[in-house]
């Protein structure tokens, strides 16, 4: 597996990095399984300065490190600002909470008094994606790091300069060798270090045959796995929808990071009766969109993250229209060596159509046409996806009866994706199982150690 970034705006090699070698992997093995023993018998002051730090760093050296993503992956740099900020939120989150969420948690029973402590478990192997290079390690290792679990990464080979240069971020923070070791393997060394006696859980946002491939060895190994592994989110516009917040959210639902992002909507259904009415809607904010140079803040249109990323879109376009899919607007090539796929909006996607539930990891929007707020639940739920959904209406309460229906692990009401250190992330379905961010990704990989001691015997 070759590590390079290739800058998707030109198509020019800037990076190359060599591969880990064997005896690489195994003395990170070793040094983080030593620094997870020695954790075991610290506090957590140390590690929370050395996070807060982390977060001091990352807003010290914002343009730094968001240059450093829009050349590996192509997103904006306003975009990848906006990530390093986010990063350094969900690193003091973790350090200032983690004494709360590390506290013993009574348990009521009457055969005397119990509780469970939260402990560190072992070395963590997290495998992570290019779409947001930054955003995606943090979530994984600010908690576990809080925790006690060290963490070795496997990154997105097209984004190795992010995936080097958070490495070197947590030690100028003052991480311990071993806390967070950053290493271009190939997937055979992946599982062999999912394997190994030393480490206990895997965690990875990827694609379906990812995340079956870790699994896979995460279960024949006994080892914890979370997994986060995309999604085909509905974005259902009501009856009673505000169209003029809708009009302020659709850029935003659908091409932000140049439509690259899990969580996007990706499916927008609409009542039959407002249908001409959003497809014109949806023109319009597409047709907004400017392409160019990714640096350039008055560019709203990134490059798709690599060749074969902008290769894979247009066949899955070609492929609707093959079956039967409408093209209302878009699917024209853009003429420039970065990988431009322009905004596209596809209708008339039949349920035999095999776009129908695929994921369009891209800026295309595809459109459908309901009678009914049933029906509209009905397709929403139709997909082999759970991951995240929009409802919109006027009436919040409205909405929240329609998305407490709605078969996924987030529902957004009156506005597109959110991510925040406070809120858990994560799906069902084929979108995958486990959460991050929020208490409950602290608690993806912690011991809930019960301590019982049976009545009359407390003293």
């Amino acid at each position: 597996m070759a590590y390079k970034t290739t800058y998707p705006y030109t198509d020019e090699v800037l990076h190359e990095f060599p591969n880990a070698t064997d005896a690489q992997v195994e003395a990170t093995l070793a040094k983080a399984h030593a620094l997870y023993k020695k954790w075991r018998k610290e506090g957590l002051a140390k590690r929370q300065a050395t996070l807060h730090k982390v977060a001091d760093l990352l807003r010290a050296d914002k343009d730094k490190y968001a240059e450093i993503m829009t050349k590996d992956m192509g997103k904006l740099f306003t975009e990848a600002q906006g990530e390093v900020a986010l990063c350094a939120d969900i690193a003091d989150y973790y350090a200032d909470k983690a004494e709360e969420f590390m506290k013993p948690t009574p348990l009521e029973t009457q055969a005397g008094t119990a509780y469970y402590l939260k402990q560190a478990t072992g070395v963590i192997m997290a495998v992570e994606p290019w779409n947001f290079p930054f955003y995606q390690i943090m979530r994984v290792f600010a908690p576990n790091f809080m925790v006690g679990n060290p963490m070795i990464l496997k990154h997105a080979s097209i984004c190795p300069a992010s995936a080097q240069a958070f490495d070197e971020l947590v030690k100028e923070a003052g991480g311990e060798e071993g806390a967070f070791t950053n290493l271009f393997i190939s997937y055979d060394q992946v599982s062999k270090i999912i394997a190994d006696k030393r480490v206990s859980g895997v965690c990875l946002t990827g694609s379906e045959r990812g995340g079956a491939s870790v699994a896979e060895e995460a279960g024949k190994n006994l080892k914890k796995s979370s997994l986060e592994l995309g999604g085909n989110d509905a974005f259902i516009i009501l009856d009673d929808a505000n169209w003029d917040q809708l009009a302020k959210t659709i850029f935003f639902a659908r091409l932000y990071n140049a439509g690259q992002v899990c969580t996007s909507s990706k499916r927008f259904i609409v009542m039959a009766d407002k249908y001409d009415e959003f497809v014109a809607l949806v023109k319009d904010a597409f047709a907004k969109a400017k392409w160019g140079d990714p640096m350039d803040p008055a560019t709203t249109l990134a490059p798709l993250s690599s060749k074969q990323a902008k290769k894979d879109v247009l066949a899955q376009i070609n492929l609707a229209v093959k079956n039967g899919a409408k093209v209302v607007y878009g699917n024209e090539p853009i003429d420039h060596p970065g990988y431009f796929v322009m905004p596209t909006i596809l209708t008339d996607i039949t349920k035999d159509n095999p776009i129908y539930n695929q994921e369009i990891f891209g800026p295309v929007a595809s459109i459908y046409k309901v009678d009914s707020e049933e029906e509209a639940i009905e397709l929403a739920n139709d997909s082999s996806y759970g991951l995240g959904g929009t409802v919109f209406s006027s009436d919040p309460e409205h909405a929240a009866r329609v998305a407490a229906q709605i078969e996924t692990g987030m529902s957004f009401i009156n506005s597109g994706w959110t991510s925040l250190p406070e809120l858990p992330f994560g799906g069902i379905k084929n979108s995958g199982y486990g959460r991050e961010l929020s208490p409950l990704g602290f608690n993806a990989f912690v011991n809930e150690h019960l301590v019982f001691t049976p009545k009359g015997l407390e003293h």
